[in-house]
């Protein structure tokens, strides 16, 4: 991995706020803007929140989801202006309904789940019986959230329902790239009083996340390695726990026993949602040798029939490249794998139709650990498929990088898949399917290597870790204690 493109410098504070022009990336076009607030203007929006947290927190939990539960009425009652923008922030269509409904059931399952894993423990004796132990939760006083630009509401959400719900005051400063469901999301937090006291977005580039971060107690952040390590040293500096969820360059193992038409059908959908702009796409894929020539002919036939979602959002499956300076990227990772052999089966290219940047669904094969394509987070509708003799083999192929996120295995019988898949290290491995990780939250999963840093943001960890603990320890007799002088 290119190590100059995670090691950049750090942003620093910037003393005025001006208007950031923001792109369409279906035109082109910069039609759009966001006003970041001056560092008074964050200064004062923080100790707000911070005022009103103690009470949130008084009011205990069945208030805190009798509020978000009515949170939820008011998403739904925009919901039509909630994708209208998601749609226009990123340019395709069935993914900004998803990411409305998916936050909408998360609230409902954080809901259904808050007083059981918030409850505090009975209290119990120590090892020394006259001293009893009672445990409390303490939640974190004012949370903040920093969220990136490919799933713009999901990922501004996904932190934000449970800290809520623990008893947080919450700080959101999503992406700069795609902000435009602000409004209407601020329009929804508004229709709810009791919420509109303890949480608020805030738009803005890396100058506003920057000062955030000095402005919290706990900072979780979905980005780029680069960034995830500026805000990591500013979370250290400042002695505030940090939850980074960052790149990931997620493989799939096709074993030779594997079902070959819902292995292709699966890792199609699991490479190019969103256009594969999301860090648990399926990124490269390792086939058995004995099954790698039908498989290949199978995945680009299918690729092929998936349409660019253009003239309109509706004419097909693949949106834009949403942030040009990904499609530079791409461009770079598929020009170098070319230029090193690869072979293209169907797409191929970055191409500009409409003032927008498209690629369509890419198969690759003779690929290799030489090639960017294979080693680098390339966020793009890519498929480099290679081939491997045996399971060791493939795992160690897997393994050969810096990250560790999420990957997949597909075999004949789930014993086969899971064998393989406990040799991979990273944090979630779906079995026989691909990007399960981004459906199913009930399971606790750490990222592995540079993938991230902190506890899980999914099952119950990603509730708990927003609280701190604090014990009582209770003398319960008036004797003497036998260790006093």
């Amino acid at each position: 991995m290119n190590q100059s493109k995670i090691n950049q410098p750090c942003p620093s504070t910037s003393p005025r706020s001006k208007p950031i022009p923001v792109r369409n990336p279906r035109s082109g076009e910069f039609d759009y803007q966001i006003l970041a607030p001056t560092p008074e203007q964050l200064s004062v929006t923080c100790d707000r929140l911070r005022q009103h947290q103690p009470t949130w927190q008084a009011k205990g939990v069945t208030h805190r989801i009798d509020v978000l539960q009515a949170w939820k009425q008011a998403l739904l009652e925009r919901k039509t202006a909630l994708v209208a923008a998601l749609t226009t922030d990123t340019g395709r269509v069935s993914e900004s309904v998803l990411e409305v409904d998916s936050v909408l059931s998360g609230i409902d399952r954080w809901c259904r789940l808050a007083s059981e894993l918030l409850a505090e423990a009975n209290p119990k004796t120590a090892a020394i019986p006259f001293i009893d132990i009672q445990s409390q939760s303490v939640p974190y006083p004012l949370v903040g959230v920093i969220s990136p630009w490919n799933f713009p509401l999901l990922l501004s959400t996904i932190d934000t329902i449970p800290a809520l719900l623990a008893g947080c005051a919450v700080v959101v400063k999503p992406s700069e790239i795609t902000p435009r469901f602000i409004e209407p999301l601020m329009d929804a937090i508004a229709a709810v009083p009791d919420l509109q006291t303890i949480l608020t977005y805030l738009p803005g580039a890396k100058d506003t996340g920057a000062a955030v971060v000095d402005a919290i107690d706990l900072v979780c952040f979905t980005g780029s390695v680069a960034t995830g390590k500026c805000v990591a040293q500013a979370a250290a500096n400042n002695m505030i726990p940090a939850f980074l969820e960052l790149g990931g360059k997620d493989p799939a193992i096709v074993l030779a026993s594997a079902d070959l038409d819902l292995t292709t059908t699966s890792l199609l959908w699991g490479s190019m949602v969103n256009a594969g702009q999301s860090c648990l796409s399926i990124e490269r894929i390792y086939v058995a040798e004995r099954i790698y020539q039908p498989f290949v002919e199978t995945l680009a036939q299918k690729a092929k029939q998936l349409k660019l979602a253009y003239p309109e959002p509706n004419s097909g499956q693949i949106g834009p490249i949403i942030f040009t300076q990904q499609a530079g990227l791409i461009t770079e990772h598929l020009e170098d794998a070319i230029a090193k052999g690869a072979k293209i089966h169907c797409g191929g290219q970055v191409e500009t139709l409409g003032g927008g940047q498209w690629c369509r669904p890419t198969v690759l094969t003779q690929v290799n650990h030489t090639m960017k394509i294979m080693t680098e987070e390339t966020f793009g509708p890519i498929m480099p498929v290679m081939p491997f003799t045996t399971p060791e083999e493939a795992v160690t192929l897997a393994n050969d990088t810096v990250y560790g996120l999420s990957g997949a295995v597909f075999a004949g019988t789930v014993a086969e898949a899971q064998t393989v898949g406990q040799q991979i290290d990273a944090g979630a491995i779906s079995i026989n399917d691909a990007g399960l990780t981004a459906l199913i939250h009930e399971g606790e999963k750490n990222a592995f290597r540079a993938s991230g840093l902190g506890g899980s943001r999914m099952g119950p960890a990603a509730l708990k870790r927003f609280m701190r603990k604090k014990v009582f320890l209770t003398k319960t007799n008036l004797a003497p204690d036998p260790w006093w002088f």
